[in-house]
């Protein structure tokens, strides 16, 4: 089986043009080039370069890192950067759905039931309210709730924040929506407790589609600023990525593992997070699983501002109180 990684060194080959259809193809090189078009990563050794290109010590050494995580997740690597290169040409929605088939279509494969096999058991702890909400005149403030699994993103919690953006679509009199995670982070992503529980992945894209926080964000994305701190793994990243405004504190830290469970980025990140960051940069952080701190985000501009950690966190605890 022909492989499906492509690794390229641009300052010997500058002018190779790579068939992209069915592999990852990553392109290395000292310095920036102009005009690359083609590629899912480029990586280069010169410190913040500017987009689509990302910084390595080593690119080359990153660039066979990443090679192994590509051949050891051959379906979901190449289901990522397919997706991200269709989606450029689809509005928000499509790129939801897109996203979606794909997810649906590695939930059924090999790699993911492998890692589910292997993963350790966990015991679903859910909320009776796992998404608070807050009006204060024209502003409305809606805060996951879970802090005992870091806002772990489960079913009840899509659901309820589902209800809470409908408000807030539905009233055009509410100018302001204030997104925070209560507790130590912002959110770590799906709750791991469910993960594999849906055995019918046709049914689970009609739920996604049908049950979608991510196209509610779109909607009233501009009125909207999400407040992260802590961890924002996966879902925590991917949803606040849609609002118009990004606030991190400093200790935010940033990652996208979806491919090492045989997966791609499901709750909408292939659609919030090129737009911030170009498919490249996406693609890289979702390949390599890598963390991004507040400072990397806000350089990259997947956040547009870093702010005070006692102010998130209070501001989040009095939404709770509220």
């Amino acid at each position: 089986m022909e492989s499906p990684l492509v690794i390229v060194d641009l300052d010997r080959n500058p002018a190779w043009e790579p068939d992209t259809r069915d592999r990852v193809v990553i392109g290395v090189a000292a310095a920036p080039k102009d005009a690359i078009d083609g590629y899912d990563v480029l990586l280069t050794a010169v410190p913040d370069p500017p987009a689509p290109w990302v910084w390595c010590a080593d690119p080359h050494a990153m660039a066979r890192e990443l090679g192994h995580i590509v051949e050891s997740r051959p379906a979901a690597a190449v289901a990522l950067v397919q997706v991200l290169r269709m989606g450029g040409g689809l509005p928000v929605p499509d790129r939801l759905v897109l996203e979606s088939l794909a997810y649906s279509t590695l939930q059924g494969g090999a790699d993911f039931r492998s890692w589910l096999a292997a993963a350790p058991g966990r015991t679903h702890r859910p909320a009776e309210t796992p998404v608070r909400l807050g009006r204060d005149g024209s502003r409305l403030v809606i805060t996951l709730d879970r802090p005992w699994v870091r806002n772990a993103f489960d079913a009840a919690t899509r659901d309820a924040l589902c209800e809470a953006l409908e408000v807030a679509v539905a009233d055009p009199s509410i100018t302001r929506v204030d997104l925070y995670g209560n507790g130590p982070t912002f959110c770590s992503g799906g709750d791991l407790a469910e993960f594999g529980t849906s055995r019918d992945p046709a049914q689970a894209h009609l739920v996604r589609v049908r049950r979608s926080p991510a196209a509610l964000l779109h909607r009233c994305a501009p009125r909207v600023t999400a407040h992260l701190h802590g961890a924002c793994v996966g879902a925590g990243i991917e949803l606040a990525a849609f609002a118009g405004r990004v606030v991190a504190a400093p200790d935010t830290v940033i990652r996208l593992p979806e491919i090492g469970m045989g997966l791609i980025p499901g709750a909408g990140g292939t659609a919030s997070i090129p737009v911030r960051v170009g498919r490249e940069r996406a693609a890289y952080l979702a390949l390599s699983g890598a963390e991004l701190s507040a400072v990397e985000a806000l350089r990259w501009g997947l956040v547009d501002e870093i702010g005070d950690t006692d102010d998130v966190t209070a501001d989040a605890q009095e939404a709770v109180r509220s």
